[in-house]
């Protein structure tokens, strides 16, 4: 048992994932490190040495019993469910008319199944303790749509319709709810980019560059604290919308 906080974070071992795990930990919560396929290992060190502790778990959320598991595996270790981050995602783009059956649902079951599989499970922890933080990462697909991105779109606005139902399913105990979307965020999808596009991208920021993961990582970390904010889905894409 840890008197610390508890922040679990789903695909978390690389992108914005990572970046939120870090900046939970430079808060001084204790991390449970969600993955699903790539090696987290070098991340658990780092989060390690900043004197908090960093507890990885291989689940694919989009499992209810995976889900479960990882959230009695959190709970188990630390006594407390704090932050519930939901993050995994993945990306199976095409236009509809070519799209298969396979890429709409993986990608719906992964984005928005699995978070609702782990809130599932978290909620009824935060309820008996009568606090907590549920961060839901949609993004401004979600909102605005993106041509050959109908599934991932479908998938991040569920998110911002889930995540405004448990706000006032779970408001009343103390737990908030909420939604950060953002836009186009430097990685290594976006650098392997033809120019040409990039270019094009770029003209659609009013800030004229990319976000960084850290960046994201602020802004969900503030919200997470923000004991009077629920229900709201927050936006950083740089001016693009």
């Amino acid at each position: 048992m840890s008197n610390r906080k508890t922040a679990i974070i789903t695909g978390a071992a690389k992108g914005i994932g990572r970046a939120i795990a870090l900046r939970f930990a430079q808060g001084g919560a204790n991390i449970v490190l969600n993955y699903r396929t790539s090696d987290p290992q070098s991340l658990v060190e780092e989060i390690n040495a900043m004197g908090v502790k960093c507890l990885p778990v291989q689940a694919d959320v989009s499992s209810f019993e995976e889900a479960k598991r990882l959230i009695d595996t959190a709970h188990k270790e630390f006594g407390s469910i704090d932050y519930l981050i939901n993050n995994a995602g993945i990306t199976r783009d095409g236009l509809i008319l070519k799209m298969k059956e396979d890429d709409f649902d993986d990608v719906v079951n992964i984005n928005l199944k699995g978070a609702f599989n782990t809130i599932r499970y978290a909620s009824s922890i935060m309820l008996k303790q009568r606090s907590g933080a549920i961060v839901n990462i949609t993004s401004v697909v979600g909102l605005h749509g993106n041509g050959g991105q109908a599934n991932y779109a479908a998938a991040k606005a569920g998110l911002v319709g889930l995540t405004k139902s448990i706000a006032k399913e779970l408001g009343s105990r103390g737990i908030t709810a909420n939604a950060v979307a953002p836009g186009f965020i430097e990685s290594d999808m976006t650098s392997g980019l033809p120019e040409a596009v990039k270019v094009k991208m770029l003209e659609s920021i009013a800030l004229r560059r990319y976000g960084q993961a850290e960046e994201v990582a602020d802004v969900v970390h503030f919200v997470a604290n923000c004991d009077y904010m629920t229900a709201q889905v927050i936006t950083i894409d740089g001016g693009m919308f």
